[in-house]
């Protein structure tokens, strides 16, 4: 009883962080001009963006296949998609409880141990930040201006100014961070025995040293060089996904290649908020880095960011409720509802 209620407040906290996000994007809007604009749109253009979307389904199944060859078992493709489909519809329920579903979808349905396919989730989310990190480089190093002057409006500037305001200069804030980081290392090495009966020092280590673990591991597969080749090949996939809903209006298609990974690097932020499948954050963070990258009228940045994430919400709805079913038939629900329970999401 105490942890449905638990679960319960949890997701009401989620969707008020959400509900917050979707004021932030849409106050001082006129909502008649965005209205105008999504009625104006070329839908076809979503279409492609949709055969990629699925496409890139396929893909992580068996790069996650891959993964779990060295455990001892063989996994089928068609159970594995189903389980990630599964695991991209969760997270539209609850935040954080899609890598938790399709690794318990996936156990259930082919009898590998639970905690096993979570320690291949570490090395996909490894590999996701360490993607998202090159790709946020390259467009740097190219010379695309866009992701430098979001960052630097929207994070560095404000952070100096409040920063300066209150402490004084850049100079002295600095000497005061070099000295603060060199402290904090030196308290750490003196006082790790005692930190590391913390439960937070102890998720913090975890966390680290599973992205370390997860790392290696990709160095120790039989396939290597085909799970980089599925890698390289998803995030071309996300690639279109992100392109393709650019041509559907006026006002952005002609954006190009820099704009589309500016969206992709910016786009992930929005993804990674700890709300149902980035609502409302991931609004706020395009049509804003839109507008300061590439002049894109709010409204028109909003339409856009409108007609990509939905879309896509409206595929994993009808995809995840099919593969939900296909796994389970119609006990689908009651096993989500046991993931979150058992595991405590």
């Amino acid at each position: 009883m105490k942890t449905g209620i638990k679960q319960s407040i949890k997701a009401v906290l989620f969707l008020s962080l959400a509900a917050l996000f979707l004021w932030l994007s849409f106050r001082g809007i006129e909502f008649s001009k965005l209205w105008t604009i999504l009625r104006q749109a070329n839908y076809l253009w979503l279409i492609p963006a949709i055969i990629f979307s699925l496409l890139s389904f396929l893909i992580r199944a068996r790069r996650w296949t891959l993964l779990i060859e060295p455990l001892g078992h063989t996994p089928g493709i068609t159970n594995t998609y189903h389980a990630v489909v599964t695991g991209y519809f969760a997270n539209m329920i609850f935040p954080r409880l899609g890598e938790v579903s399709k690794c318990a979808a996936l156990s259930r349905k082919e009898n590998i141990p639970f905690d096993r396919l979570v320690g291949t989730m570490l090395v996909e989310r490894t590999i996701d930040i360490l993607t998202v990190l090159v790709i946020l480089g390259a467009t740097l190093v190219a010379g695309t201006t866009a992701t430098g002057s979001f960052l630097s409006e929207n994070v560095i500037m404000p952070a100096e100014e409040k920063i300066s305001s209150s402490l004084g200069s850049a100079t002295f804030i600095t000497v005061i961070v070099i000295l603060l980081a060199v402290m904090a290392v030196v308290m750490f090495f003196l006082l790790r025995e005692r930190l590391s009966s913390r439960p937070l020092f102890k998720k913090m280590y975890s966390f680290s040293d599973g992205l370390f673990t997860g790392l290696k591991s990709i160095f120790r597969l039989r396939r290597k060089w085909e799970f980089l080749f599925l890698t390289v090949l998803l995030w071309i996939a996300y690639f279109f996904m992100s392109y393709f809903p650019l041509l559907c209006l006026e006002s952005t298609s002609h954006l190009g290649v820099g704009a589309t990974m500016f969206i992709l690097v910016i786009g992930s932020f929005g993804m990674a908020a700890p709300v149902q499948s980035g609502l409302g954050a991931y609004h706020w963070i395009i049509s804003r880095g839109m507008l300061v990258a590439y002049a894109i009228p709010l409204e028109e940045g909003l339409a856009y960011a409108t007609l990509e994430h939905e879309s896509q919400m409206i595929l994993i709805a009808i995809a995840g409720a099919i593969s939900l079913f296909a796994l389970f038939g119609t006990k689908g629900g009651k096993v989500l509802s046991s993931v979150v329970t058992e595991n405590k999401v």
